[in-house]
């Protein structure tokens, strides 16, 4: 083919603070997993985002060089994906806004000295879409915002007096990317039923080739870091057991995931009177795959989670899930009969979910199995996230 004729890759910069990088290397590795399926089609430029809090006295200088307001203060430096910044701002949503605001203005400044981008990426509504619609409108460039539940509907709860600059960045997008249904349906509640392209992301996994659920498994498991006990609802899950070691059928559950000695002793101080749980550690994946795919059911009502991928991992490890009503893949999984819906602060609900995977082990799996055949699990695939982040992307260039 002429070069002439070669068609250049769209150009997108992408902002995002949950991004692995040099600075802080331990971060959730979704969003660069959806830049590395589609790379092939864009030129993805990543400024990754740290916060760090000041000192006192460098706050209140700040503030005074400011009139009022902080001014922002950003360290840069280079790494493969692009540029990881640290940018000196108080907690707890002090100035908020305004020092994100501030982070879009210094987003212009690099985009005058660089090859212009056709689209800016923001990767969550309440904290990177104020610095992303900011470097939008200073530019004229285009953005995308993703929304993840679990952050955004934070932010919308603890910042209602940031729901009108929100609505305007939400509406505004040129595409939106939910990484669920609830989450989408949390952000519309608050600011108001979207009209632009919306499209789902789930997140992807390098687990996504689907195993044959295999019936006679041991026990129930649950996957967590130790020190997110109270969020995944151990004490929950402890309770449910209680109940159901009072009814005279007490299932054994394996917690797998790692953590400090304090943080195990706290956990087995939460289940020490329960004789049928078991700390298993930490796991590689292909361990963590071999246990899931030998056990009877996975569960985790947690109290929090935003895509919760760990269900979806289960779920093509064969094993059927307890998953919690309003978060994690609620919304994608509603009506399946091994994807049992629970309210995480109702135990006996927990209970009887926890006493279906374990009775019901065969009948479930049977039913699993036809499902993982489907195109409504397919979705879950890389290819088809790929395809799906692809696609949106390029609606939000053309503007169509």
């Amino acid at each position: 083919m002429p070069e002439s004729s070669v068609i250049p890759r769209p150009r997108i910069l992408h902002l995002s603070g949950d991004f692995p990088d040099t600075i802080t290397a331990f971060k959730t590795p979704v969003i660069r997993s959806h830049i590395d399926l589609t790379r092939e089609h864009f030129i993805h430029n990543v400024i990754s985002m740290n916060r760090k809090s000041p000192e006192m006295a460098r706050l209140l200088s700040a503030v005074v060089k400011g009139a009022g307001r902080p001014r922002l203060e950003i360290e840069a430096e280079p790494f493969s994906y692009g540029t990881a910044l640290t940018y000196h701002a108080p907690g707890r949503g002090i100035f908020h806004a305004t020092m994100l605001r501030q982070i879009g203005r210094w987003i212009k400044a690099q985009i005058d000295e660089m090859s212009k981008p056709d689209l800016l990426m923001g990767h969550k509504l309440g904290f990177e879409g104020f610095a992303i619609a900011e470097a939008s409108r200073l530019t004229g460039i285009p953005y995308g915002i993703s929304i993840q539940g679990d952050s955004d509907t934070k932010v919308l709860a603890a910042r209602p007096d940031l729901g009108r600059p929100l609505a305007r960045i939400f509406h505004d997008a040129a595409v939106v990317f939910p990484f669920s249904p609830w989450a989408l349906d949390a952000v519309e509640r608050k600011l108001g039923k979207r009209k632009g392209p919306t499209v789902l992301l789930p997140c992807p996994t390098d687990l996504d080739e689907p195993v044959t659920p295999v019936p006679g498994g041991q026990g129930l498991i649950t996957t967590f870091h130790l020190k997110n006990y109270r969020r995944k609802n151990l004490e929950g899950m402890a309770s449910a057991l209680r109940i159901l070691g009072g009814q005279g059928t007490l299932p054994e559950l394996r917690v797998i995931g790692g953590g400090s000695p304090a943080e195990q002793l706290k956990c087995e101080t939460l289940t020490g009177d329960l004789s049928t749980v078991h700390y298993a550690g930490p796991m590689d994946r292909a361990q963590l795959r071999q246990a899931m795919s030998s056990a009877r059911g996975f569960v985790m009502p947690s109290l929090r989670e935003s895509f919760g991928l760990v269900f979806i991992e289960a779920l093509f490890a064969g094993l059927p899930i307890v998953y919690p009503a309003g978060t994690a893949v609620d919304g994608y999984v509603d009506n399946l009969p091994f994807a049992l819906r629970v309210n995480p602060r109702d135990t006996q609900a927990i209970a009887g979910a926890m006493q279906t995977l374990d009775r019901d082990e065969a009948n479930l799996k049977q039913q699993l199995a036809t499902w993982l055949q489907s195109d409504d699990a397919r979705r879950f695939t890389r290819g088809a996230i790929a395809h799906q982040f692809e696609m949106g992307l390029l609606t939000a260039i053309s503007g169509r």
